[in-house]
């Protein structure tokens, strides 16, 4: 995707749904794979370094072995509020496109 060899296919909550549905049609063992699929997915994507998430908290105590002292509390902490005001905009807007390829078709 980041080198456009890959088309941007990205999925929400609505979408994630739909795919169950998908795979339920298939079987039992399809929802497991999918489940084991989805599950990997988003301990991965919680390990990037993006403000609140996990990855950034790694960040954050590599930073302070290297400078030897913790940053401070409410910079963090304002860092993690920016990052998570990022994510849930982030949220509505693949929600709000799946909405849209649910009731018109894909784009």
């Amino acid at each position: 995707m980041f080198t456009q060899q890959a088309p941007v296919d990205l999925g929400g909550p609505v979408r994630i749904v739909g795919e169950i549905g998908k795979a339920a049609e298939f079987g039992v063992f399809h929802v497991l794979r999918l489940a084991a699929f989805l599950s990997i997915n988003l301990g991965l994507f919680n390990l990037f370094p993006i403000p609140a998430l996990d990855g950034s908290r790694v960040l954050f105590l590599i930073w302070e072995k290297i400078a030897g002292k913790p940053v401070e509390p409410s910079k963090e902490s304002f860092i993690h509020l920016v990052g998570f005001g990022l994510l849930l905009l982030l949220m509505v807007v693949i929600t709000y496109n799946d909405v849209v390829s649910l009731m018109f078709g894909p784009r």
